[in-house]
């Protein structure tokens, strides 16, 4: 029987994983490395946080962004983009070095046991665990408007759907949504010879400004910190005091979730929209149906106003939204019995991210309901890597199996 089998390979996952192999724990990851960065982000995306702020978690601090640029002779600067196929393969290379072997598997079922879990994977074999930490990332949250719901992936699709737009090259290309992977998506869109537009509910589109200097004085830096989603004081208590979020009421912190750091475009990307793409603002869609060729739009305003559109496609670059009932690999028996968080859909979970159910842990996006909008982000994964593995030995007690053969130990 293993300590801890760790459900997915993304920065979270990797990050659990190298903490939990550093203290002696056994440990197996299943999952395919960066997947939702490798499959589900179109060439061309940057990543929109800040080099210094996207590391993944290792406990001696060694495997940083920095770190791996540096040894390529890349550049990872404050206030220059990255590509993501540069934090990408960031991911790959600190899951060489610094994680035991991961194994890409998908689990298809976890299961309670008497003592533990048993956790299946496509491939047919059953592990016996005494934890598990779920860090399954964003694809299974993806989140689609009801009136498009029931259209065929013809005609819609969500944003995450996507590694190559070029398909769309000379077609009319909807985007629903007005945060940055909407913008970005029609930008690429618009790129790679397609004819994209914008439709948003909101009555105009944010955009960051540029990052301030990394190096500025005393007065400024106290009225406006510097901190890992950003500058200003709410973004730093959101991103470096998680564990007060998560001592708020649960509304409260449902509240904080869905308000905070809000639908925006990065301020790199602005030029790249304006002017060139159209954006139809104050727009709610009502309804979707197959028509003209492609799918038929119906908008209104808030006034009242109603306005019929038709194209040929439409993507949903309209986020994703935590939901326990959509995590079809969880027993249902567990799924139903979890104590959820504030007013959603999403497991409350401890100090240490430990559910209801004794050994079962999450990291993630399903989090955010309980330790705020930073679980959204890359930038949680070393706080979260460092009390779930607490956690996890808290569990465990006097109880230990043997450290997976092969597995490698970050330094430190």
């Amino acid at each position: 029987m293993y300590d801890l089998v760790v459900v997915g390979a993304g920065p979270y996952g990797l990050s659990i994983a190298s903490h939990a192999a550093a203290a002696g724990i056994g440990v197996r990851v299943l999952g395919r490395p960066m997947a939702s960065w490798r499959d589900h982000m179109p060439e061309g995306m940057f990543l929109k946080s800040e080099p210094w702020s996207s590391n993944l978690s290792d406990p001696s601090g060694e495997y940083t962004l920095a770190a791996y640029c540096a040894s390529r002779g890349l550049r990872a600067e404050h206030g220059d983009p990255l590509p993501i196929g540069v934090f990408t393969e960031y991911g790959l290379w600190f899951g060489r070095s610094a994680v035991p072997p991961v194994e890409e598997e998908t689990v298809v079922s976890v299961r309670p046991r008497t003592e533990g879990f048993l956790v299946e994977t496509g491939a047919g074999e059953a592990i016996l665990t005494r934890t598990v930490a779920l860090a399954v990332g964003l694809m299974p949250f993806a989140h689609r408007p009801e009136p498009l719901r029931a259209l065929p992936r013809e005609l819609v699709t969500h944003s995450s759907h996507h590694r190559d737009l070029s398909r769309f090259r000379g077609r009319d290309v909807t985007v629903i949504g007005a945060g940055q992977a909407a913008l970005e998506t029609a930008a690429l869109l618009a790129e790679c010879g397609a004819h994209p537009r914008v439709v948003a509910r909101a009555g105009g589109v944010a955009w960051n400004t540029p990052p301030q200097p990394l190096e500025r004085s005393a007065l400024r830096s106290l009225v406006d910190p510097h901190c890992g989603l950003g500058t200003g004081w709410p973004s730093w208590v959101w991103s470096e005091t998680p564990w007060v979020v998560r001592r708020l009421p649960g509304a409260l912190r449902t509240r904080i979730v869905d308000r905070a750091l809000g639908p925006a475009g990065a301020w790199w990307l602005r030029d790249r929209v304006e002017s060139r793409i159209p954006v139809l603002l104050g727009q709610r869609l009502r309804a979707a149906a197959p028509g003209g060729g492609g799918v038929r739009l119906s908008l209104e305003t808030a006034e009242g106003a109603a306005t019929t559109l038709v194209t040929d496609h439409v993507v949903a670059a309209t986020g994703f939204v935590p939901d326990i009932g959509r995590l079809g690999l969880l027993d249902p028996y567990v799924r139903n019995s979890l104590r959820l968080a504030g007013t959603g859909r999403a497991p409350e979970v401890d100090g240490r991210f430990e559910s209801s159910v004794p050994g079962l842990f999450f990291a993630g996006l399903l989090t955010a309901p309980s330790f705020g909008p930073s679980m959204r982000f890359v930038y949680g994964a070393r706080f979260t890597a460092e009390r779930l593995v607490r956690g996890v030995r808290r569990r465990l007690g006097g109880r230990r199996g043997a450290p997976v053969p092969g597995s490698r130990r970050s330094a430190g």
